[in-house]
């Protein structure tokens, strides 16, 4: 596709925000302006993450397209209020990272949850007949508990997708595995102590990452605009932004984790739990 001016965008640094739990709808829309930056030539990407992490999977896509990017457009993340987990995981994909001292960050992990409701179930007289091709097709079932064998194949899919982890932050941050595996054990830390760890470049503002991105790419710090890429609203939100607002706000959030935890249920996350 052939946009029309494209001096303009070559004079602007491009804006793409995450927020929230990471799943397919983040992959898609993140994707999708990914795409948009390589088309219009913009020379800088400006990426602020404010996100507790999510799926593997969708958040390693994201990670591979931004690395891909990243040999033709300058890309700086900027942690805001958390980038962890799999916020992380897709930092790695920028070039160079920036967040504010007290960003809770880190996380470096990987986590799978299933629910047993095999008690309840009995309280109430519900019980389940299951017909499978193979002892574990029904792993992580919500009516029993898992057995030694199961756990065993969960505890692998876990270690690999750790390893993966530790690798993609070693090889983004030029650091030795064993270094990264000092501070990848779940554990939380701030922007400051992120930088002390080698995970960010520099502590400062979104603004502040801003700047920076226009300095890399040979722009005036003080004049160059964002073209902040965000997604289409449904035609709704746009004739009736306030209307809309209103009736969501109350509700988006609750709803939004709703949706994420009943999507997710039995897979690998790289996902920060206060």
């Amino acid at each position: 596709m052939i946009w029309p001016f494209k001096p303009r965008f070559r004079k602007q640094i491009a804006r793409i925000e995450i927020t929230g739990a990471i799943a397919s709808a983040t992959r898609k829309r993140v994707l999708e302006a990914l795409e948009t930056v390589e088309e219009k030539k913009f020379p800088a990407l400006l990426l602020r993450i404010d996100s507790p992490g999510g799926t593997v999977g969708d958040s390693q896509e994201i990670y591979s397209a931004l690395k891909r990017l990243r040999e033709k457009v300058k890309i700086i993340a900027s942690f805001g209020n958390i980038s962890a987990s799999g916020g992380v995981y897709i930092g790695m994909g920028a070039e160079h990272i920036m967040a504010n001292p007290g960003t809770i960050t880190g996380s470096i992990g990987v986590i799978l949850r299933g629910n047993n409701l095999e008690r309840l179930l009995q309280k109430i007289g519900v019980s389940f007949k299951v017909i499978k091709s193979g002892p574990y097709k029904d792993i992580l079932a919500f009516d029993r508990e898992l057995t030694e064998p199961e756990q065993n194949i969960l505890q692998e899919l876990i270690d690999t997708s750790y390893q993966q982890f530790v690798q993609t932050v070693a090889e983004a941050r030029n650091l030795a595995i064993d270094t990264v595996k000092s501070f990848a054990d779940g554990r939380i830390f701030t922007g400051q102590q992120a930088l002390e760890l080698g995970i960010v470049d520099r502590l400062g503002t979104e603004e502040d990452a801003r700047r920076w991105a226009a300095e890399l790419v040979g722009l005036d710090p003080e004049k160059t605009p964002v073209f902040t890429l965000e997604e289409r609203k449904p035609l709704l939100s746009r004739l009736l932004p306030g209307m809309t607002r209103q009736v969501s706000s109350g509700l988006a959030s609750g709803i939004d984790w709703l949706e994420f935890e009943m999507s997710t249920s039995g897979l690998p996350l790289w996902l920060y739990r206060p």
